[in-house]
């Protein structure tokens, strides 16, 4: 790092004294208004990324204080050694790494790095760690109210039963009270300990995302990738005291309640007690499921291969046994679930593709697997209800009235997020069946949804287009080309997030890369498909299983 990024690098070369207005990290100086434009008009530094002084001066000291360049030979690095998990210049490699085998082109492996895996989980874990805490807080906060709601509850029934005694009782009634609030103001007062504990871990990890914010706005690719070790053992140590809370049964929740003495009612002089507080304690868990633990990242992640290198190669062709096919989804055993929405069956196909069975499901449209052998069932035009179903008993285990009908259907956590045409796109709990509403604005009949991560992804047929948004519905992209794509219909997600569509009337289906900018045709007629409705993606084996309408559907095996 210079140090001195408030004058101008090339000019103080020279003996001349200039303010920078800007910072290239490449070159690892600033630069003047004069030698910002010479800078971006020659050929060896055009292509180099600048930002004004004052953002670069307000990254953290973490950033700034990171050399770009090897300490030992002062030469900028230009390779990684895997091995040894480094950056290294071309010195370093004859005298270090000579024996060495596994390297990359910094070049290669910095590029795109702040939408690598590795950075973005680090912000997907930054904000589960933020909102762990808030959670935690709000935890502490409600039983810190149901102890006063108790001590008051408590007091009201000491005083009505003290009404009925003697006075020779008030003396027991004040150590009975006393000890009351000696035991429960101990209680809340450990609780306030440990919320202060919880508070400044929570601003430390605000301190955290903020950094990471000015990182990922402000940093270059270099910087970013030498500072991800240091963020993620700043987030070690986070990860550490939540682990902790649990093990330590900080989250427990203590009850109070009051035992009058049964010998209250002879009024006698051995009576020694009023009564006495009880505690009943009884632990309580916030879970806190980490990025890492959804989905298995590389520390140092390769940019993701173009669309391009999508390769499908057909496994084989499917009966699906079924007209009018809507919905389809894969067991963990290999074997695959169609809906026939006209005939009102699930039926489900064995890996061979001989018919398993078929269970009676009036009007059936959307199916996803749920786990322990439950798969919930939409029903499009038909029904306001969504069934869950065990396909093992082959009986309805659970129908739930949702108040609108219902098209496409994906689980995210514990909660179904369907289609509900005009009420829009909704999400509902399976823990307790409520509802919340992500999008307003009425769906078009037979639209199709599906998630990855933190986004929702939905198509409706009538606009021809392809809608990415938040979990809050917050619109990231929409995708609508009708010269590839016409009459979407089902929708799914590869594990690194490009999105299949299937076009029914373009009688083909489109991969979308996750940012919404890039596309490509990767299935069409002449691959079998005939009117296609529906898709699952696979994420365990990386099979895509498209249906036609009719009868037929193929597996695909998905390499890249």
């Amino acid at each position: 790092m210079a140090s001195n990024w408030a004058i101008c690098g090339i000019c103080d070369f020279r003996h001349v004294t200039k303010p920078s207005v800007v910072w290239c990290s490449e070159c690892d100086e600033g630069l003047c208004d004069d030698c910002k434009e010479h800078h971006s008009i020659s050929k060896s530094s055009r292509d180099h990324d600048i930002v004004p002084i004052d953002d670069y001066q307000n990254l953290p000291s973490e950033v700034l204080q990171v050399s770009q360049s090897c300490r030992k030979h002062n030469q900028r690095f230009q390779i990684f050694c895997k091995k040894h998990d480094c950056p290294c210049c071309k010195k370093c490699v004859i005298e270090v790494h000579n024996e060495c085998k596994d390297f990359v082109d910094i070049d290669d492996i910095i590029k795109n790095v702040k939408s690598s895996n590795a950075f973005q989980e680090i912000e997907h874990t930054l904000s589960d760690i933020a909102d762990y805490m808030q959670r935690v807080k709000q935890n502490r906060e409600e039983n810190l109210i149901s102890l006063k709601e108790q001590k008051e509850q408590i007091e009201t029934k000491i005083l009505k039963a003290r009404e009925a005694i003697n006075n020779h009782l008030d003396c027991l009634q004040h150590k009975l009270i006393e000890e009351l609030n000696l035991t429960i103001d101990k209680q809340i007062k450990d609780i306030h300990q440990f919320l202060k504990l919880v508070e400044k871990n929570k601003k430390d990890i605000e301190e955290f995302q903020s950094n990471h914010y000015k990182i990922k706005q402000n940093a270059s690719e270099l910087q970013t990738f030498l500072t991800l070790k240091q963020m993620e053992r700043d987030i070690a140590t986070k990860e550490e005291f939540i682990q902790s809370i649990s093990k330590s049964g900080s989250l427990s929740h203590t009850r109070f309640f009051c035992k009058l003495d049964t010998y209250l009612e002879n009024l006698t002089n051995d009576v020694k007690r009023f009564g006495e507080v009880a505690q009943e304690t009884k632990p309580k868990d916030i879970p806190f499921v980490r990025q890492k633990d959804k989905q298995a990242q590389l520390i140092i992640a390769v940019p993701a291969k173009s669309l391009d290198d999508l390769t499908l190669t057909l496994v084989q062709p499917i009966n699906t046994y079924s007209k009018e096919v809507r919905g389809c989804t894969m067991l963990p055993d290999g074997r695959m679930l169609f809906t026939s929405h006209s005939l009102g069956y699930v039926t489900v196909v064995n890996q061979d593709g001989s018919k398993d069975f078929e269970i009676k499901s009036a009007y059936a449209f959307d199916v996803i697997y749920l786990g322990h052998d439950i798969i919930a069932v939409t029903y499009g035009n038909s029904s306001r209800c969504i069934s869950l179903i065990d396909i093992k008993l082959k009986t309805v285990k659970k129908t739930i009235n949702v108040g609108s009908r219902n098209d496409g259907i994906a689980l995210k956590d514990k909660a179904l997020i369907y289609c509900g045409r005009e009420k829009g796109l909704k999400k509902i709990s399976l823990s307790d069946d409520s509802v919340c509403t992500i999008i307003n604005s009425g769906l078009s009949i037979m639209s199709y949804v599906t998630t990855c991560n933190d986004k929702i992804i939905y198509t409706e047929n009538n606009m021809n287009t392809v809608t990415c948004t938040s979990l809050q519905g917050q619109i990231h992209w929409i995708f609508m080309d009708e010269s590839i794509l016409t009459y979407p219909l089902g929708v799914s997600v590869d594990n690194v997030g490009n999105v299949y569509v299937v076009g029914r009337d373009s009688c083909n289906v489109v991969v979308i890369s996750l940012d919404g900018q890039r596309h490509r045709q990767i299935l069409s007629a002449r691959d079998g498909l005939e009117y296609p409705s529906v898709l699952h993606y696979n994420l365990l084996t990386n099979k895509l299983l498209v249906a036609n309408v009719k009868e037929k559907a193929f597996l695909f095996d998905v390499t890249s």
